[in-house]
């Protein structure tokens, strides 16, 4: 049972980490604010996002994405018969440096290949090897625009140092207007459904997988002698949403949801997890604005 456990939170963290800018247009700008209030563990958590992408148009129509993508993570874990260092673990850092080119390969064809070295730390100290991680995509891009029923599809692989499981895995995304109200997106790490209301408001339900792994600088002594030297979260996700558009392509939205699964752990040097710090449910919300390619 642990083996199976340490797998899908593994697994569950992967997918988000690797998939989550690649099967989505990557946004010029976002500003975005995500919490989860203290549930029946003592457990809350907090999130700010800043994303940034400039495109570089080339000559034959490919182009090249540099950008960057920020997330502030405020911890906050209170009951009894943990240790002052766990309650003591506060600010999270996860800082992205995105580096994309899109070939275009025909009309609605493109091939995409993405790095992105990953900063992941408490940050209390500077700067160590264990903070620095390694991403890398590639794969193909097929979009349908001007058609009675819009698609997009997304196939590939992609590859995260930070997970247990080392191997490239596979990347499916699907979404589809098939009706003038009406969208559906099927993959990971979202899976939704969408009504629009006219041009500026949407409706959204979504089932999400988000999540995070950071490197703790100072290791935490645990009862028994274990050390832990990092930390990670996954957790599945049922959203309900607003999205007004502005202008094109500049929203605002906001989600409210509720978790069906969540587990935040601290892991040893082996990646092993070897302390539960969080796996009840809890409320969600994420409030932003964001401008779209």
């Amino acid at each position: 049972m642990k083996l199976r456990n340490t797998m899908w939170s593994g697994l569950a963290t992967f997918l988000c980490v690797a998939t989550w800018g690649f099967a989505q247009t990557p946004d010029i700008a976002r500003i975005e604010y995500m919490t989860m209030p203290r549930n029946d563990q003592g457990a809350k958590l907090s999130r700010i996002k800043l994303v940034a992408n400039l495109p570089i148009i080339l000559k034959d129509s490919s182009s090249i994405i540099v950008g960057g993508e920020y997330n502030r993570l405020s911890y906050g874990l209170r009951r009894e018969g943990i240790s002052e260092q766990v309650e003591g673990l506060r600010h999270l850092h996860v800082a992205d440096f995105n580096l994309a080119y899109v070939y275009r390969y025909n009309k609605f064809w493109r091939i995409i290949g993405l790095v992105t070295p990953r900063l992941s730390s408490t940050l209390g100290e500077p700067i160590e090897k264990g903070d620095i991680s390694f991403n890398a995509t590639a794969g193909v891009l097929r979009e349908r625009k001007d058609v009675d029923k819009p698609t997009i599809l997304v196939l590939g692989i992609a590859y995260n140092s930070t997970v247990a499981l080392r191997v490239p895995l596979p990347i499916v995304y699907f979404e589809k207007r098939f009706h003038k109200h009406w969208t559906y997106v099927l993959g990971a790490p979202k899976t939704a459904i969408k009504y629009h209301f006219n041009e500026k408001h949407q409706l959204q339900s979504e089932f999400i997988l988000d999540g995070y792994y950071v490197n703790l600088q100072s290791s935490i002594l645990l009862p028994g002698g274990l050390g832990a030297t990092s930390i990670s979260s996954s957790a599945a996700l049922t959203t309900l949403g607003y999205q007004y558009a502005i202008k094109k392509s500049t929203f605002l939205y906001i989600y409210g949801g509720h978790t069906l699964f969540q587990k935040g752990v601290l892991r040893n040097s082996d990646r092993d997890d070897i302390f539960t710090l969080n796996d009840g449910p809890s409320f969600y919300m994420r409030a932003g604005f964001r401008i779209g390619l």
